[in-house]
C-alpha cells in the first residue's frame, strides 16, 4: 500500500498581539513593531490540515474529510474564531500566540483525535497572512 496524504482547510478569524510584559515598550515595539499595538491586531487565518495514511478498501479514503472537518472546527475553530489569542483562548494561556506557536498548540489539540479517527497528521500550515504562514510537522523534519 501507498501512504497518501490529504489536507482539509478551515478558516478562523482572529485578534492578537506580540508582547511581552517583561519587555519595556522599545523593546517589544524593535522585537514586533507593529504587532505590539497596545490595541491588538488580527488576521483572516487559514489552517491546513494535512493527514497521512493508507487507504481504506471499503471507502478509498485515508480519513473521512467530514470526520476531519469535525475536529478541526469543534477543536480549531470554534475556540479561535473572533476570538482575543491573548485573553479568550484556554490553550494559549500565558503563551505568546505567535503563529509558531499557535501551529504547535494546535498540533497538540488535534493529534490524537486524528488518529481516533485513522489518521495520522502530518503537517500544519497556519496561514497568517497572504505573505505569511508556518508549516508544523510535529517537531519531525519534513523530508
Amino acid at each position: 500500500m501507498k501512504t497518501v496524504y490529504i489536507t482539509r482547510r478551515e478558516t478562523f478569524n482572529a485578534a492578537h498581539k506580540l508582547y511581552r510584559e517583561d519587555w519595556s515598550e522599545e523593546k517589544n515595539w524593535e522585537v514586533f513593531g507593529k504587532c505590539s499595538n497596545a490595541n491588538w491586531h488580527g488576521h483572516n487565518f487559514s489552517i491546513w490540515v494535512t493527514v497521512k495514511g493508507v487507504t481504506n478498501e471499503d471507502t478509498g479514503f485515508v480519513i473521512n474529510l467530514k470526520d476531519l472537518s469535525k475536529i478541526i472546527k469543534e477543536l480549531v475553530v470554534e475556540p479561535l474564531d473572533h476570538k482575543n489569542l491573548n485573553l479568550d483562548v484556554p490553550f494559549l494561556h500565558g503563551l505568546l500566540p505567535s503563529t509558531e506557536i499557535m501551529a504547535i498548540e494546535i498540533w497538540k489539540l488535534i493529534d490524537q483525535p486524528i488518529k481516533d479517527a485513522g489518521g495520522e497528521l502530518a503537517k500544519i500550515k497556519l496561514v497568517e497572512t497572504e505573505n505569511n504562514f508556518v508549516e508544523y510537522y510535529g517537531g519531525k523534519e519534513p523530508f
